[in-house]
Protein backbone atom coordinates (compact mmCIF):
# COMPACT_ATOMS: atom_id res chain seq x y z
CA UNK A 1 0.00 0.00 0.00
CA UNK A 2 1.47 3.65 -1.06
CA UNK A 3 0.95 6.30 0.95
CA UNK A 4 1.81 9.98 1.77
CA UNK A 5 2.56 12.18 5.05
CA UNK A 6 1.10 13.21 7.14
CA UNK A 7 -1.42 10.70 7.08
CA UNK A 8 -5.19 11.67 8.21
CA UNK A 9 -6.57 10.09 10.91
CA UNK A 10 -8.30 8.29 8.69
CA UNK A 11 -6.06 6.52 6.73
CA UNK A 12 -4.04 5.73 10.23
CA UNK A 13 -7.52 4.00 11.79
CA UNK A 14 -7.61 1.58 8.41
CA UNK A 15 -3.98 0.52 8.98
CA UNK A 16 -3.62 -3.19 11.01
CA UNK A 17 -0.84 -4.72 12.27
CA UNK A 18 1.12 -6.84 9.92
CA UNK A 19 0.21 -4.24 7.01
CA UNK A 20 2.86 -3.78 4.67
CA UNK A 21 3.22 -0.18 3.55
CA UNK A 22 6.00 2.34 1.28
CA UNK A 23 6.10 5.92 3.14
CA UNK A 24 6.40 8.72 0.08
CA UNK A 25 6.67 12.86 1.96
CA UNK A 26 8.38 13.94 4.61
CA UNK A 27 9.82 12.32 8.03
CA UNK A 28 12.20 13.53 10.25
CA UNK A 29 15.37 11.29 12.05
CA UNK A 30 15.74 11.16 16.33
CA UNK A 31 17.51 9.31 18.31
CA UNK A 32 18.36 9.14 22.30
CA UNK A 33 19.77 12.40 22.51
CA UNK A 34 17.66 14.49 20.10
CA UNK A 35 14.76 12.62 22.42
CA UNK A 36 16.15 13.68 25.39
CA UNK A 37 16.04 17.47 24.04
CA UNK A 38 12.77 18.02 22.75
CA UNK A 39 11.14 16.05 25.76
CA UNK A 40 13.17 18.76 28.11
CA UNK A 41 12.15 21.36 25.56
CA UNK A 42 8.12 20.26 26.31
CA UNK A 43 8.74 20.04 29.86
CA UNK A 44 10.62 23.95 30.11
CA UNK A 45 7.87 25.18 27.29
CA UNK A 46 9.93 25.61 24.93
CA UNK A 47 9.70 25.56 20.86
CA UNK A 48 10.15 22.31 19.77
CA UNK A 49 12.80 21.96 17.13
CA UNK A 50 9.64 21.02 14.50
CA UNK A 51 5.86 20.96 14.65
CA UNK A 52 5.08 17.40 15.93
CA UNK A 53 1.31 17.42 15.27
CA UNK A 54 1.04 14.63 13.06
CA UNK A 55 4.32 14.21 12.08
CA UNK A 56 6.42 11.26 11.53
CA UNK A 57 9.80 10.51 13.10
CA UNK A 58 12.23 8.00 12.27
CA UNK A 59 14.46 6.45 15.02
CA UNK A 60 18.06 6.94 12.63
CA UNK A 61 21.28 8.54 13.36
CA UNK A 62 22.36 8.80 8.93
CA UNK A 63 25.79 8.63 7.86
CA UNK A 64 27.31 10.68 5.82
CA UNK A 65 26.73 11.17 2.72
CA UNK A 66 28.58 9.79 -0.32
CA UNK A 67 29.43 12.30 -2.98
CA UNK A 68 26.50 12.94 -5.19
CA UNK A 69 24.15 11.37 -2.12
CA UNK A 70 21.56 12.96 -0.19
CA UNK A 71 22.27 10.59 2.69
CA UNK A 72 24.71 7.77 3.73
CA UNK A 73 23.18 4.50 5.25
CA UNK A 74 20.48 5.20 7.34
CA UNK A 75 18.85 2.16 9.29
CA UNK A 76 16.60 1.89 12.19
CA UNK A 77 17.48 1.73 15.18
CA UNK A 78 15.61 -0.06 18.50
CA UNK A 79 13.03 2.18 19.23
CA UNK A 80 13.08 0.99 22.84
CA UNK A 81 15.71 3.43 23.38
CA UNK A 82 13.42 6.39 22.72
CA UNK A 83 10.04 5.17 25.53
CA UNK A 84 11.15 7.24 27.92
CA UNK A 85 10.79 10.05 26.11
CA UNK A 86 7.79 8.93 23.09
CA UNK A 87 4.45 9.27 25.12
CA UNK A 88 5.14 13.01 26.04
CA UNK A 89 6.29 13.64 22.40
CA UNK A 90 2.82 11.28 21.00
CA UNK A 91 0.78 13.88 23.67
CA UNK A 92 2.17 16.96 22.11
CA UNK A 93 1.13 15.46 18.72
CA UNK A 94 3.65 13.03 17.06
CA UNK A 95 1.53 10.39 15.30
CA UNK A 96 4.07 8.16 13.56
CA UNK A 97 7.20 6.35 14.92
CA UNK A 98 9.28 4.58 12.83
CA UNK A 99 12.42 2.25 14.15
CA UNK A 100 12.72 -1.21 15.11
CA UNK A 101 11.91 -3.38 17.74
CA UNK A 102 9.01 -3.61 20.61
CA UNK A 103 7.72 -0.79 22.89
CA UNK A 104 6.91 -0.28 26.15
CA UNK A 105 2.91 -0.51 27.47
CA UNK A 106 3.15 2.77 27.79
CA UNK A 107 4.11 4.07 24.72
CA UNK A 108 1.28 1.24 23.12
CA UNK A 109 -1.45 3.67 25.41
CA UNK A 110 0.10 6.54 24.20
CA UNK A 111 -0.28 5.15 20.95
CA UNK A 112 -4.06 3.95 21.66
CA UNK A 113 -5.01 7.02 23.42
CA UNK A 114 -3.65 9.52 20.40
CA UNK A 115 -4.65 7.42 17.70
CA UNK A 116 -1.39 6.96 16.32
CA UNK A 117 1.22 4.21 14.70
CA UNK A 118 4.45 2.71 15.25
CA UNK A 119 6.17 1.61 12.52
CA UNK A 120 8.91 -0.91 11.69
CA UNK A 121 12.03 -1.32 9.15
CA UNK A 122 13.64 -4.12 8.59
CA UNK A 123 16.98 -4.22 10.67
CA UNK A 124 20.12 -4.23 8.35
CA UNK A 125 18.70 -2.54 5.54
CA UNK A 126 20.38 0.52 6.04
CA UNK A 127 21.94 1.18 2.32
CA UNK A 128 18.24 0.29 1.19
CA UNK A 129 16.46 3.10 3.46
CA UNK A 130 19.57 5.48 1.99
CA UNK A 131 18.04 4.88 -1.70
CA UNK A 132 14.72 5.87 -0.63
CA UNK A 133 15.68 9.52 0.36
CA UNK A 134 15.97 12.00 -1.71
CA UNK A 135 16.02 15.47 0.18
CA UNK A 136 17.82 16.12 3.57
CA UNK A 137 17.78 19.26 5.51
CA UNK A 138 19.15 20.03 9.42
CA UNK A 139 16.73 21.17 11.21
CA UNK A 140 17.75 21.03 15.05
CA UNK A 141 20.71 20.46 17.81
CA UNK A 142 23.40 19.86 15.03
CA UNK A 143 26.08 19.67 17.85
CA UNK A 144 24.45 15.84 17.86
CA UNK A 145 26.15 14.78 14.85
CA UNK A 146 24.17 12.07 13.30
CA UNK A 147 21.71 12.06 15.97
CA UNK A 148 20.87 15.78 15.34
CA UNK A 149 17.31 15.99 14.42
CA UNK A 150 17.06 16.02 10.53
CA UNK A 151 14.14 16.42 7.67
CA UNK A 152 13.70 13.88 5.47
CA UNK A 153 12.15 13.89 1.80
CA UNK A 154 11.50 10.13 1.44
CA UNK A 155 10.05 7.84 -1.52
CA UNK A 156 8.67 4.42 -1.23
CA UNK A 157 10.15 3.58 2.25
CA UNK A 158 9.17 -0.10 2.94
CA UNK A 159 7.75 -0.30 6.30
CA UNK A 160 5.56 -2.24 8.47
CA UNK A 161 3.44 -1.61 10.94
CA UNK A 162 3.90 -2.98 14.16
CA UNK A 163 1.30 -0.98 16.33
CA UNK A 164 -1.68 0.34 15.09
CA UNK A 165 -4.21 3.06 16.38
CA UNK A 166 -6.07 0.47 18.67
CA UNK A 167 -3.08 -1.35 19.91
CA UNK A 168 -2.84 -4.78 17.78
CA UNK A 169 0.87 -5.75 17.78
CA UNK A 170 2.81 -7.85 15.67
CA UNK A 171 4.84 -8.53 18.48
CA UNK A 172 2.01 -10.10 20.42
CA UNK A 173 2.44 -13.97 20.59
CA UNK A 174 -1.42 -15.62 20.23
Amino acid sequence: MNLNTPLSPEVIKTLKAGDAINLTGTIYTARDAAHKRMHEAIINHESPPFDYAGQAVFYAGPCPAPPGKPIGSVGPTTAGRMDAYAPMLIDAGLKIMIGKGARTPQVVEAIKRQGGLYLVAIGGTAALMAKCVKLVEMVAYDDLGTEAVRRLGVVNMPLVVAIDSVGGSIFEQE
